[in-house]
């Protein structure tokens, strides 16, 4: 896979809360195409997973009071409502276009077919069945930041 300077590296790992982590598990594998590595709690419907994307790997929680009971956390942790976006996640595949057809077949919200940007990434953007909004990436060129509007953050210390 071709490497981007315009690219978000890794590895980060996103933790993202559904209200049936047992039913998001089996629609982000049949969607997207997603590994299951492990779950969590009741048989039926987990409190958590992780599943394999790539190199990378994403966290799927359910809805809960606190990020942990040791901590005085009354942070509530909940899916998106509808018509609200909280976050997205960027996920690099090797061919965005074989993946935007495997969705689609399979009835997946697309917002459009992929795009080729001018900061080298070809990319479309999903919405999964709880409204995450995930966007798919393949890196086409390396392109530096400065080429299309963007700044290293070492041009802004020479400034």
């Amino acid at each position: 896979m071709l490497v981007n300077r315009s690219a978000a590296p890794g590895p980060v790992v996103p933790v993202l809360v559904y209200a049936n982590v047992g039913k998001a598990i089996k629609w982000l594998s049949q969607a997207f195409g997603f590994t299951e590595r492990f779950r969590y709690g009741p048989p039926g419907n987990p409190d958590g997973a992780q599943l394999a994307v790539g190199q990378g790997c994403v966290f799927l929680t359910s809805p809960r009071v606190g990020q942990s009971p040791k901590w005085d956390d009354q942070a509530v942790f909940r899916a998106p409502r509808a018509g609200e976006v909280t976050h997205s996640v960027v996920v690099q595949v090797e061919d965005v276009d074989r993946h935007f057809e495997h969705a689609r077949r399979g009835g997946v919200r697309t917002f459009s077919a992929p795009e080729t940007h001018p900061f080298g990434e070809r990319q479309y953007t999903a919405q999964d069945l709880e409204g995450h909004r995930w966007t798919f990436s393949q890196s086409v060129a390396d392109v530096a930041p400065d080429a299309w509007g963007g700044r290293s953050a070492h041009q802004d210390e020479a400034s």
